[in-house]
């Protein structure tokens, strides 16, 4: 039988085992959390959410997919400032990472995988701002979960069914050899007539390739390409006589007299066109002189009253204008004066003859 130290030794040793045994467990558990260390210092961060998503306390923080703290807290807070996002989220994260994780970083819930549970993650590749300190709000970014896209994508759905469903009837009744399409692909009709096609087709070429018919001798001859190539080579002379200037169209690309003409032209309408506007000469004393214009206007207006009268009849010329009778007078003196003429010329003795009378 054990003696009463022996037994108290056990237990002592029991007891150790157990209280080492709880620390191992402890420092573990610690590690597995996610934390950087067991000296490592930890800041206190919040975020607000309108949903939290499933996530849990303890559950993972991560910086570009890195742990860096765990979730320490969610509740749901009752400040009417926050009632489009009640739900608040505090985290307690590692400074070690404090260089890239900055005031105006954005948070999210994400999820690992489609059944992998949710955590939070932080983005910072666009974030600019200080780096983040203890009791920080960070920004959030809602991403829509499976939910909502599944619900959002109903619609989608159903459309595409309904279409679905209306292909369908249209395969099934162009089957069936009804309507335009089922014609086209059930009718033996048109396969005779695209074979036929085919074969009128082919006839064609084998022709153009014996070189009958006009086609046949344009791809078969040499002439069309050897005119072809005469016709190059005398493009390329003209260019060649344009670029050495001969020829008018030679002269006009290097003559520069042409040029000289031409500024001398402008020259000269520029000078006119001063003159002009000057004054001088007679186009000018037109344009600027105002006694000028009023003679002319005076001179109009006379030459339009004179018009006026010659319409109505009146004066000399007038009369000669509006005055019948004249007209006729005149045409009838023509008559008589045509007359006059045939009968001279039929019997010139009756007119030129001279009678000698003696006393």
């Amino acid at each position: 039988m054990p003696s009463q130290k022996q037994l108290k030794w056990s237990q002592l040793r029991v007891g150790l085992t157990v209280i080492i045994a709880s620390l191992v467990l402890g420092v573990l558990l610690f590690l597995m959390s996610g934390t950087s260390g067991l000296l490592s210092h930890r800041i206190t961060l919040v975020s607000f959410f309108d949903n939290a998503e499933g996530l849990r306390v303890g559950a993972p923080v991560r910086l570009s997919g890195v742990d860096i703290g765990n979730v320490s807290a969610i509740r749901i807070v009752p400040d009417k400032d926050k009632q489009l996002t009640p739900v608040e989220v505090i985290m307690k994260v590692s400074t070690k990472y404090s260089f890239n994780l900055r005031r105006d970083s954005v948070t999210s819930l994400d999820t690992a995988g489609v059944l992998g549970e949710t955590y939070m993650d932080i983005d910072s590749v666009q974030a600019i701002g200080p780096p983040a300190q203890n009791g920080d709000t960070l920004p959030t970014q809602v991403h829509p979960d499976f939910n909502e896209v599944v619900r959002s994508s109903q619609s989608t759905l159903q459309n595409m069914d309904a279409l679905l469903k209306r292909a369908d009837r249209i395969l099934a009744f162009a089957e069936s050899g009804k309507g335009s399409l089922g014609k086209l692909i059930y009718d033996p009709t048109l396969y005779n007539r695209f074979s036929a096609t085919v074969a009128d087709f082919q006839g064609i070429v084998d022709q153009i390739a014996q070189g009958k018919g006009s086609l046949g001798q344009l791809v078969n001859s040499n002439d069309a390409y050897n005119k072809f190539v005469a016709t190059l080579d005398k493009m390329n002379g003209v260019i060649d006589d344009m670029q050495q200037g001969k020829g008018t169209a030679g002269k006009f690309l290097k003559d520069p007299s042409l040029y000289n003409n031409a500024n001398d032209t402008i020259v000269n309408l520029k000078k006119v066109s001063e003159d002009l506007n000057a004054g001088k000469g007679t186009a000018g004393r037109l344009l600027k002189d105002e006694e000028l214009a009023k003679k002319i206007d005076t001179t109009v207006t006379k030459l339009s009253a004179l018009t006026s009268e010659l319409e109505a009849g009146q004066g000399t010329v007038g009369k000669l204008l509006k005055d019948e009778s004249l007209y006729n007078n005149a045409n009838q003196m023509l008559t008589e004066s045509r007359d006059l003429l045939k009968a001279f010329r039929e019997n010139p003795k009756k007119y030129l003859s001279i009678k000698l009378h003696i006393f």
